[in-house]
């Protein structure tokens, strides 16, 4: 796997391009999408991932902020593709007999 540095401490890019926490498969991008959609701070997320330092998480968040426009379009083009599959996917089994039984 070819690794790039980024310039930030922690960060580095695989061989896609892909930022992600050093020494980590944790992508920058699942960080910020956490403080999105849960609104945790750096140190909740420190909480959440006890594997990660609050260096390496401030840091994800600084690679981030210098990146904004490309990482939330990543973010976007991310959720899109999941709202198309969903729309195309036939209920789980399980949601079907709930359903069935008036309980959803």
């Amino acid at each position: 796997m070819a690794l790039s540095t980024t310039g930030y401490q922690h960060i580095i890019l695989n061989e896609n391009g892909i930022p992600l926490i050093e020494g980590t498969t944790t992508k920058v991008e699942e960080l910020v999408v956490e403080q999105i959609a849960w609104g945790w701070s750096p140190e909740e997320i420190y909480t959440q991932h006890p594997y990660l330092s609050l260096g390496q998480i401030y840091s994800a968040f600084a690679y981030y902020h210098d990146h904004k426009n490309e990482i939330d379009q990543d973010i976007k083009r991310r959720e899109e593709y999941v709202e198309k599959a969903r729309l195309v996917a036939e209920p789980s089994p399980l949601v079907a007999k709930l359903k069935s039984k008036g309980l959803i």
